[in-house]
This record gives structure tokens, C-alpha cells and sequence, in this order.
């Protein structure tokens, strides 16, 4: 008899461990299956979005969108930090100290542009920096850094010059949102 009652004690502690081991393994394979789907999702995605992408490259060929400014409404002007940068060396060490503002199509570009604000800033800082003071003394060579800013402005919106039309500079004309560079202030010291 003192048998039996062992044997029951045995299988009890073996139910609950067989249980612990099933529910384990349970939560094993639905944890692979789902690994297993969200690959598979996610290739999926790829595989349309490249084929998405074979036509889109395919459009991209012809013309970006026109950006049409809309005269009966006014003007949308997003302004910018105060730049102080150091220049290239030309005669011993300069610095330009500028405030722009960026006149754009319509709000929505102003909005997207603030959003890409971070990058936009990092390109000019660089472009203004890249600079000569002799290059910034005359109307011109601001001018020249007015057009060159804007295309920054408009690459990192993602419009690219269009090479066949050329401005008055002999240079691609920009089709993009962003129409002008205004300096408020410009000091090169």
C-alpha cells in the first residue's frame, strides 16, 4: 500500500511539469511562426516594392512636377536661424554672420522644410563655410550663394536641377519648391 500512494504523488509531479514543458513549447512555436510570418511579410513588402519601385524609376525619368505658385495669394516666407561661421581661409581668418529667409510655393512646403530643418541647416552650414570672403564681397558672389542655397534647400526636398533649362548663369535651372533666398543680414568680418 505504501506503494500506490508514492506512485500517485509521482504523477502528480509529473503532470505539472509535462504541463510546464507543453506550454513551453507552445509559446516556442507560436513565437517561430510568428518571426516566420513577419518575414515573410516583410519580404513580401519588398518584393512590391520593388516592383513599385520599377515603375517609379520609370517616371522619375521624365520631369519632376511643376511647382505652381498661386499669385492671388501672398507670398509664404520661412525664416532661418542666425548663420556665424568661420570662412576659407583667404587673408587671415573671416567670419559671415547672415540671416535668410526662404521664400516657398505654398505652407505646405514651409512645413515640410521645418521638418527637414536639421539637414537643411548642416548643408548651408557647410556650403557658407566652404566660402571665400572675396567670393562674398560683391552683389554677384551673394547672389551666386542665394541660387546655390536655394538648390540645397530644394535637393533636400527632393528636387533636383533640371539640366536642360539653364539660368542666367549658365547653371541648371531649379524647378523647385523653394523660389528665393532673402538675406536680412549679411556681415563679413
Amino acid at each position: 500500500m505504501s506503494k500506490a500512494p508514492a506512485k500517485a504523488e509521482a504523477a502528480e509531479g509529473e503532470a505539472p511539469k509535462g504541463g510546464k514543458k507543453k506550454m513551453m513549447i507552445i509559446i516556442i512555436a507560436v513565437l517561430v511562426l510568428a518571426i516566420a510570418g513577419g518575414a515573410a511579410f516583410m519580404l513580401m513588402g519588398k518584393k512590391k516594392h520593388a516592383a513599385d519601385g520599377e515603375d517609379a524609376e520609370e517616371e522619375v525619368s521624365h520631369e519632376p512636377p511643376k511647382v505652381k505658385v498661386d499669385p492671388s495669394k501672398p507670398p509664404v516666407f520661412v525664416p532661418l536661424e542666425q548663420f556665424t561661421v568661420n570662412l576659407a581661409p583667404d587673408e587671415g581668418e573671416h567670419f559671415l554672420q547672415s540671416t535668410m529667409v526662404l521664400r516657398v510655393a505654398d505652407a505646405k512646403v514651409g512645413d515640410s522644410l521645418k521638418l527637414y530643418m536639421p539637414e537643411l541647416k548642416h548643408r548651408m552650414i557647410m556650403l557658407l563655410s566652404s566660402k571665400k570672403p572675396s567670393e562674398l564681397a560683391t552683389a554677384e558672389g551673394r547672389e551666386v550663394l542665394a541660387e546655390e542655397i536655394k538648390e540645397e534647400a530644394n535637393d533636400v526636398l527632393g528636387y533636383a536641377p533640371n539640366p536642360k533649362k539653364k539660368n542666367k548663369r549658365n547653371r541648371p535651372e531649379d524647378d523647385g519648391p523653394v523660389l528665393a533666398v532673402l538675406f536680412n543680414q549679411f556681415i563679413v568680418q
